[in-house]
């Protein structure tokens, strides 16, 4: 049998190093498809003064693309650019399709100790808020600016002379007192469509693009760029990997190995959204629109690499209303670009925080993590206003939850402790009835109920700190706080801190801490159980997890380090100054009873 246990033992550990060296070496897929250029605007638009388009029923030109990627665009050398500033973001415009070319985040570095801000949007199919399918009104027709200032810029276009379209872009000004429902992140847009006829005019239906999410670095997989939206009920999200096509189950046959040009959904919208894993862009409509469409987009590789980078990029599509001759219809929305932040989300209407996607995975609705992530990152937010580093404001917080979940530890400390105890006598009932289960399972449940025992006891702090635990994995796939926040040797909480790379593999110090806790913390838990099965598999329990969690965020290992720290010291002192009950001890007994039930005293005279 320990032979056994331990051939068990060592597939498991040997599982955990293979999945540890398989996410350490994976990368992208390659593309089998050709490369996509870059393509630039078309020519033949018009100059500014003279902006006559061509005509509505025309086809808009396509941009250059395979069957499975949308193009990507580079600027026209003429373009003239028109920033809008204050202290948050730089939204800089293009006169090409009057739109949003980029979206600068003043407070949110590229690079870590560098001063270039990160630039969202800044490699693109579209610029932000471009049209698209719209004969005409494409990215590649060239726009008036009519006027600007550093937070307001109006573009003016005649189309085929019968129609004038107006284009506003407005910010906050910097030290401007933001009122409730408003933030300083958000862009105010309207444009508005003039009928310069007598006659009704019915307009095309409109796409808006809602700008493009790439991947940070060589080492970003993806996995949190997708393109989501609102309807009013449910929150629907398209993630990048569903375009793909492939993957494990395909090759099973179950789903589609190829990969697909676009995923296009019908229903109303009340906000849609692009984004990666510190990013955003939400553009929350003033009337409904009325379907959404996600598409990939292959970007150029990174410095060093040949993998293809792939992006993501969206349209929200909205129905223009008929023009009644000489009338002007507009239409309008806010458009939130800037980081994840949660207290920042969460004051914007219809629920744009469900951006962050607490509860993105089905094992994260079971554990609460839609709630449970919001709580802790509050709360860490409530200890930041007193540490300066969040380093120091996780440590806080996990104090915080430890004072919090204290009695039920006791208690549960305590009822393993009395288990323990218990072992003899549950060992010599198995031994006992080994052949009849029912009687087995009979004299168990008595000797459980005549010492008082819950054996269900011990698991209570586990089902505590195990929704706490996902809700803070959640929470941090998200959280842009934790982005370069540096704490003791690690560069960045948001990402693992590797100090030194041994035959390429990373070397992670706080997942060791981590994992070292956990076995101190075992070694002074009393085991409520004999079974050699059960304590083998505990002891390779805090190796597996180790690993499991080894290329995970610094910050999720050392909320988990500090919080296996605060249980040693807690269970160092249960263990001193608890009082232990007198062990049981058996007495003889009637033929088929329990004997390890107290025998009664006989009444003296």
């Amino acid at each position: 049998m320990d032979k056994k246990n331990t051939l068990i033992g060592v597939a498991l550990m040997a599982a955990a190093i293979a999945f540890l060296i398989y996410g350490n070496s994976r990368t992208p897929p390659p593309s089998t498809l050709p490369p996509v250029t870059t393509t630039a605007p078309a020519p033949g638009t018009t100059a500014p003064g003279a902006p006559a388009a061509p005509s509505l029923t025309a086809p808009a030109a396509p941009a250059a693309a395979t069957s499975t990627f949308a193009a990507l665009v580079s600027d026209d050398a003429e373009a003239e650019v028109t920033t809008l500033r204050n202290g948050f973001v730089e939204v800089r415009l293009s006169d090409f399709g009057g739109a949003v070319r980029e979206v600068a985040f003043r407070q949110y570095p590229a690079v870590q100790n560098e001063p270039a801000p990160f630039v969202f949007n800044a490699l693109r199919a579209d610029p932000i808020l471009a049209f698209a399918d719209f004969p005409g009104l494409d990215r590649r027709t060239r726009y008036e600016l009519v006027s600007s200032s550093a937070t307001e810029a109006v573009y003016r276009l005649v189309l085929e002379d019968r129609i004038e379209v107006t284009r506003r872009y407005s910010i906050q000004p910097a030290g401007a007192t933001v009122r409730e429902g408003d933030d300083p992140y958000e862009i105010r847009h309207e444009t508005s469509f003039r009928n310069l006829t007598d006659q009704t005019i019915a307009l095309p239906r409109a796409a808006l693009s809602l700008g493009t999410a790439a991947p940070f670095s060589a080492l970003d997989y993806g996995q949190y760029l997708n393109v989501g939206f609102f309807d009013g009920e449910d929150f629907r999200f398209n993630e990048r990997s569903e375009l793909q096509g492939g993957g494990f189950l395909a090759g099973l046959g179950f789903g589609d190995p190829n990969p697909k040009p676009q995923i296009e959904q019908q229903g109303s919208v009340l906000w849609a959204t692009v984004k990666n894993q510190f990013f955003a862009s939400i553009l929350h409509l003033d009337q409904p629109g009325s379907g959404i469409v996600t598409r990939r987009v292959e970007l150029p590789p990174f410095p060093g690499t040949t993998t293809p980078n792939i992006g993501v990029a969206g349209t929200v599509r909205v129905d223009l209303k008929a023009l009644a001759p000489q009338a002007t219809e507009t239409f309008g929305g806010d458009l939130y670009v800037g980081p994840k932040e949660y207290k920042r989300l969460a004051s914007l209407p219809n629920q744009q925080d469900r951006v962050m996607q607490f509860d993105r995975y089905f094992f994260n609705r079971i554990l609460l993590s839609g709630y449970v992530g919001p709580f802790l990152l509050t709360l860490m937010h409530s200890a930041h206003d007193f540490v300066p580093s969040w380093g120091w404001a996780i440590v806080l917080m996990t104090l915080f939850l430890k004072i919090i979940t204290l009695p039920f530890t006791l208690a549960a400390s305590r009822a393993a402790k009395r288990m323990q105890k218990l072992q003899p006598q549950l060992q010599a009932v198995r031994e006992k009835h080994q052949d009849n289960p029912q009687k087995l399972n009979q004299a168990t449940m008595e000797i459980f109920k005549e010492n008082k025992v819950n054996p269900l006891g011990g698991c209570l702090p586990i089902l505590i700190t195990i929704p706490l635990f996902v809700g803070f994995f959640a929470m941090l796939q998200s959280a842009s706080e934790l982005r370069f926040a540096s704490f003791l040797w690690a560069h960045d909480l948001s990402a693992p801190d590797t100090v030194a790379r041994i035959f390429g593999l990373p070397l992670n110090i706080m997942p060791l801490l981590m994992g070292a806790t956990m076995i101190v913390q075992m070694r002074l838990t009393p085991t409520p159980t004999t079974d050699n099965l059960q304590v083998k598999m505990m002891q390779f329990m805090p190796i597996i997890f180790t690993l499991f969690c080894y290329n995970f965020s610094c910050a999720l290992a050392l909320y988990s380090t500090v919080n296996g720290l605060f249980t040693i010291i807690q269970q160092l002192l249960v263990n001193k100054f608890s009082k232990d009950d007198p062990a049981p001890t058996a007495a003889p007994a009637a033929a088929g009873g329990n004997p390890w039930k107290p025998a009664k005293r006989a009444n003296k005279k």
